[in-house]
C-alpha cells in the first residue's frame, strides 16, 4: 500500500478518553497496584524466611508472586501517569518494550498456574508418589524451562508485531500497548492475527483445559474423603482456585479470540481483569487463606519478638 507508514510514536487513549487527565481514576489504579505489590512481597518474604515452606508448592507460589508483581508493573505505572497528567504519548520503542515484557510475564504466569494445578493434582490424587514426581530437580527444571519459553515466545511475537505497518492512525484505544489494539490500527493484520490465535490456543485454551482436568480429578478424589469437614475444606480451596483460573483464562480467551473492533469497550476492562485484578487476588486465594502460611507468619513473628 502506498500510504503505509511506520509510526514512531503512539497515543494511548485509556478507556476511550479524549486525552484529558483523570486523577481520581489514577488514584484508584495506584491503590490497586500498591495493594497487589504489598501482598505479593509479603508472600515472598514469608516463604523465604520460613524453612518449612521450602516445598514444591511454595516454590511455584514464589514464582507466581514475583510474576504478579512484575506483570502489573509493566502496565500500571505508565497508565497511572497517563490518567494523572493527561500526557498519553508513548514512543515506538517504549510501546514494544512494554509489549515484550507483558508477553513474557503473561506467558510465564500461564505456565506457572498450570504447574501449580498439576502439583496439587499429584499431592491429592497420588500422595505416595508426590516426592518422587515433584522432586527438587523436576521443579527447578520446570521453572527454568518456563522462563526460557516465555522470553523466546515473546521475542518471536514482539518481533512480528513490530513489523506491522500503521497507516490508519496512531491513536490506540487501550490501556497499554497490546498487540490486538495495535492490530486494529494496522493496514495488514493477516500474519499477526494468525499468530494471535495460535498463541491463544497454546497459552490459554490448552493450559486451561489441562488445569480443568487436574481439578476435575482433584474434586473426584475429594469426594472420596470420608470426613465431611475435610471434604468441605478442601473443596472450598479448590473452588477458589478454579474461580480465579476461570477469571484469568476467560478474560484472555474472550479478549484475543473475539474479532478486532475499534469500539469494543470491553477490551480495556478485560485486560485490567487478567493483568491487574487476578495478580491482586492470587495471594489471597493461594496463600493468605492457607493455614500453613498463617502458621509460618506466627513463627516468624515469634522469632522477631524474641
Amino acid at each position: 500500500m502506498a500510504n503505509q507508514t511506520i509510526s514512531k510514536e503512539f497515543y494511548l487513549y485509556a478507556f476511550f478518553s479524549n486525552g484529558e487527565n483523570q486523577p481520581p481514576l489514577s488514584i484508584v489504579f495506584l491503590f490497586i497496584y500498591l495493594v497487589g505489590v504489598t501482598e505479593n512481597l509479603f508472600i515472598l518474604t514469608v516463604i523465604y524466611n520460613d524453612v518449612q515452606l521450602h516445598t514444591p508448592m511454595y516454590f511455584f507460589l514464589c514464582n507466581l508472586a514475583f510474576v504478579d508483581i512484575s506483570l502489573p508493573t509493566t502496565i500500571l505505572p505508565k497508565l497511572i501517569d497517563i490518567l494523572f497528567s493527561g500526557n498519553n504519548l508513548i514512543t515506538f520503542i517504549q510501546c514494544f518494550t512494554q509489549m515484550y515484557f507483558f508477553v513474557v510475564l503473561a506467558g510465564i504466569e500461564v505456565i506457572v498456574l498450570s504447574s501449580m494445578a498439576y502439583d496439587r493434582y499429584v499431592a491429592i490424587c497420588k500422595p505416595l508418589s508426590y516426592h518422587l514426581i515433584m522432586n527438587r530437580r523436576v521443579c527447578v527444571l520446570l521453572i527454568i524451562w518456563t522462563w526460557i519459553s516465555g522470553f523466546v515466545n515473546s521475542s518471536l511475537f514482539t518481533n512480528l508485531a513490530s513489523k506491522m505497518p500503521f497507516c490508519q492512525t496512531n491513536k490506540i484505544n487501550h490501556v497499554f500497548c497490546d498487540v490486538k489494539a495495535l492490530a486494529e490500527i494496522s493496514c495488514d493484520v493477516t500474519k499477526i492475527s494468525i499468530f494471535i490465535y495460535v498463541e491463544n490456543v497454546l497459552f490459554a485454551l490448552i493450559p486451561f483445559s489441562l488445569n480443568l482436568i487436574s481439578y476435575i480429578n482433584i474434586i473426584h478424589s475429594i469426594l472420596q474423603i470420608k470426613s465431611q469437614h475435610g471434604r468441605k475444606k478442601t473443596f472450598s480451596t479448590c473452588s477458589s482456585h478454579l474461580t480465579v483460573l476461570m477469571l484469568f483464562y476467560g478474560a484472555i480467551v474472550w479478549m484475543y479470540m473475539s474479532p478486532p473492533s475499534k469500539s469494543n469497550i470491553l477490551e480495556p476492562v478485560l485486560s485490567m481483569l487478567y493483568t491487574v485484578v487476578t495478580p491482586m487476588l492470587n495471594p489471597l486465594i493461594y496463600s493468605l487463606r492457607n493455614k500453613e502460611v498463617k502458621t509460618a507468619v506466627k513463627r516468624i513473628m515469634k522469632r522477631i519478638i524474641s
